[in-house]
């Protein structure tokens, strides 16, 4: 009797939750809103055809990878699955009433109650907060909220639209949920790689995700048992011993610094960029080869960046030598490291669009003296010596100091800094009085991203837009801005470009066979700080921009690598690795330039056809050397000098130097005639302030400095007396 009384309230259990079921009012989330909140605690970094960069892990509270399909999950952990947890799934409507008879019989006898939930009801408490509570606080009000949420989700999914979300949610050990995360983070393998016996182990741990090794076990074998011998007693114990050393999937981290630069806690899913897998690969191993045979060298470092130069977008980000450098952590492409000669291109192109010189203006490479605030600058050549006359195409193709600064003392350095800040160096923020005439070197902080990106703009004829990392349409964003306009005339860049392609130009410092010939087309160059602490190789074909830099986290100085020995060798093999099946083209010349036969008898350069803007070019085939405008050139203007009380006035006379051809030059200080300028003329300094002036015989003011002398003021001064020459 107490047998049918037991079935007896149990069918009609049955019956009343029949009768609920299809009377439940609750609404359930869509499957597409509960996919679409999935947020993974790591991110994936994708290239531009779908595949993994890197991944990094943005939740610290759990481990949820991306959302898989169900058809990427392994059928055999699909069956394993619902074996344990719910063998009537896809028959019942999220209420299993047999399991639910079943344990109100098992209580009414007296027994302890069989677990009733099904794969539904327990996504719905995934699913919704309020039914998340802990073991002890659950009864038959939770139960029954619990089964109306099920059979919302019932009558809104698809039973496989159900099974995908419960295998993507569920907690299978600690802090790890859903299928990817388990399958990669203990078995290091993606879902559908699962084997039979780890899923049977994977689905042993859903009653008990904290259960010890021995106890997944023993269910996992049981299992098997049930399910016909999947998975036979070894496979079970192989899959046990890696649950107990759990491998990471080992995925590919190919561009660590950009996964930490775009994969953080503020985004939502994974990241498309703009790269090409396969470039990044080659742009990662040359580097990796070239900075270990340069190792014995004091060199850790590097970095290489690739950019197409039509769309913008970034190909290759390479921010760093990974387990070669000392600090691996820094991203080299953005640090900023002193520029050296890479700024001279905007230099000269600023001065050819100014038509203040021509391609073949003569520049004087000859000692030349500069006064700062803080003394004199006296810039020099990298080999130490000087080449006398030659045209501005061999100086800037050769990188030779003098010249560039005398370019920019002739344009003045605010003129300059103007043109780099359109260029997108943003953080050269200070006043041209800061950055004086060592602009004109580069002895300011860049990063490569600016300097790719301004030589990028040298490859579109001078049109500047900002860079693109991410891959467009992807609904994240662009990252990048259109073309905002020229920032240097056609005309003028096309004229730098032909010299920065010129390998005989560049003979003079380079040689003829160099890592910056190309055999394609190609405009490029180098730059090396002071103290070889940095060497950047930059330049262009007719499809990309390709920048390298080569150095020390850390600062420290290299021992004799040059751009050319550093840079420009990983430069140049990747410049000729991708064009191989592409050759690159020399631009052809714009509207507003016209090329003439030129000849240079005052320098050591061979006649040529040289590119000149329309209306500059010389009447004459010969460019002769310009006698120039008669001038000072010791002291220097604004020269600070102190006089010394311990030692006598007869050896602290200042020397006067002039650059004229005339004889009958006169020197005059504070108005009084001191002497002529034939022969040695010296003058015994004064304190305070001084006006030096170079006249002719008429009294014509041809030149003046103003200098100012420290110190106690001389006898010859208090009794007025003209002053010594």
């Amino acid at each position: 009797m107490k047998g049918r009384a037991c079935i007896g309230a149990s069918a009609a259990v049955l019956v009343v939750l029949a009768v609920l079921a299809s009377q439940s009012p609750d609404q359930a989330p869509s499957f597409q809103e509960v996919k679409d909140h999935h947020h993974p605690s790591d991110l994936r970094l994708l290239d531009r055809s779908g595949q993994n960069l890197g991944q990094r892990r943005v939740d610290a509270r759990v481990r949820r990878w991306a959302w898989t399909p169900l058809l990427q999950i392994s059928p055999a952990l699909q069956r394993a699955v619902v074996a344990v947890e719910d063998r009537r799934f896809w028959n019942h409507d999220g209420v299993d009433y047999y399991a639910i008879v079943a344990s109100i019989t098992e209580v009414l006898r007296g027994h302890r109650p069989r677990g009733a939930s099904t794969i539904t009801m327990q996504l719905a408490r995934w699913l919704e907060p309020h039914l998340q509570r802990r073991q002890s606080e659950r009864g038959l009000r939770f139960k029954w909220q619990q089964m109306r949420a099920a059979w919302a989700i019932e009558r809104a999914w698809s039973k496989d639209e159900i099974f995908e979300a419960y295998l993507n949610v569920i907690a299978f050990r600690g802090e790890i949920h859903g299928i990817n995360a388990a399958a990669g983070t203990l078995f290091a393998k993606a879902p559908h790689g699962l084997s039979d016996a780890e899923s049977l182990v994977l689905a042993a741990l859903l009653r008990d995700p904290t259960a010890s090794a021995q106890h997944v076990a023993a269910r996992a074998r049981h299992l098997a048992t049930r399910l016909g011998g999947a998975g036979t007693e070894v496979d079970i114990d192989s899959a046990i011993s890696a649950l107990q050393s759990p491998g990471r999937l080992e995925r590919d981290d190919l561009a660590p610094h950009l996964a930490a630069r775009l994969l953080t806690p503020a985004v939502a899913s994974d990241v498309s960029t703009a790269i090409d897998i396969d470039l990044q690969r080659l742009a990662t191993a040359t580097l990796r080869r070239h900075l270990l045979a340069l190792h014995d060298r004091h060199v850790d470092d590097g970095a290489v960046l690739i950019v197409d130069n039509t769309s913008g977008e970034v190909m290759a980000y390479v921010g760093g030598s990974g387990g070669l450098s000392q600090a691996p952590q820094v991203d080299a492409v953005r640090a900023r490291r002193q520029a050296g000669s890479t700024l001279k291109p905007f230099l000269y192109a600023t001065a050819l669009e100014r038509q203040v010189l021509t391609a073949a203006s003569l520049l004087d490479d000859s000692p030349v003296e500069v006064a700062e605030s803080t003394g004199v600058y006296r810039p020099e050549n990298y080999d130490h010596r000087f080449h006398g006359m030659m045209t501005l195409r061999r100086a800037l193709a050769g990188s030779i100091n003098v010249p560039a600064v005398r370019t920019l003392m002739l344009l003045r350095p605010n003129t300059l800094l103007s043109k780099l800040r359109r260029l997108g160096f943003a953080q050269l923020n200070r006043p041209a009085e800061f950055y004086g005439p060592a602009l004109a070197l580069g002895a300011v902080d860049v990063n490569l991203w600016e300097l790719v990106n301004a030589y990028r703009s040298l490859a579109n004829g001078g049109a500047f837009g900002e860079m693109r990392l991410l891959k467009p349409g992807t609904g994240q964003g662009t990252g990048s801005s259109p073309m905002t306009g020229n920032v240097f005339d056609p005309a003028a860049v096309f004229i730098v470009d032909d010299i920065l392609a010129d390998r005989e130009s560049r003979a003079l410092t380079f040689g003829l066979d160099s890592p910056l010939g190309t055999t394609s087309w190609t405009a490029v160059k180098t730059g090396t700080s002071k103290d070889m602490r940095d060497n950047w190789c930059i330049g262009f074909s007719d499809r990309y921009t390709i920048g390298v830099w080569v150095g020390n986290a850390s600062g420290a100085p290299m021992h004799d690598v040059t751009g050319v020995s550093g840079a420009a060798l990983i430069w140049h093999d990747l410049m000729e690795s991708m064009h191989r099946q592409h050759s690159s083209q020399a631009p052809t010349p714009p509207l507003g330039v016209v090329a003439q036969w030129s000849e240079f008898p005052d320098t050591t350069e061979l006649a040529r056809r040289e590119w000149y803007l329309a209306g500059t070019e010389p009447i004459t085939a010969v460019i002769k050397r310009s006698e120039g405008r008669e001038h000072i050139v010791t002291p220097v203007a604004g020269a600070i000098v102190a006089i010394d009380p311990d030692i006598g006035m007869d050896r602290q006379r200042i020397p006067l130097q002039a650059q004229t051809a005339a004889a009958d030059r006169r020197w005059v200080v504070d108005g009084i005639d001191i002497g002529s300028v034939r022969g040695d003329a010296w003058w015994t300094p004064e304190a305070g302030p001084h006006t030096l002036t170079l006249q002719d015989t008429n009294g014509r003011i041809l030149d003046t400095v103003r200098l100012r002398v420290r110190g106690a003021w001389p006898e010859a001064a208090r009794s007025g007396r003209r002053p010594k020459t």
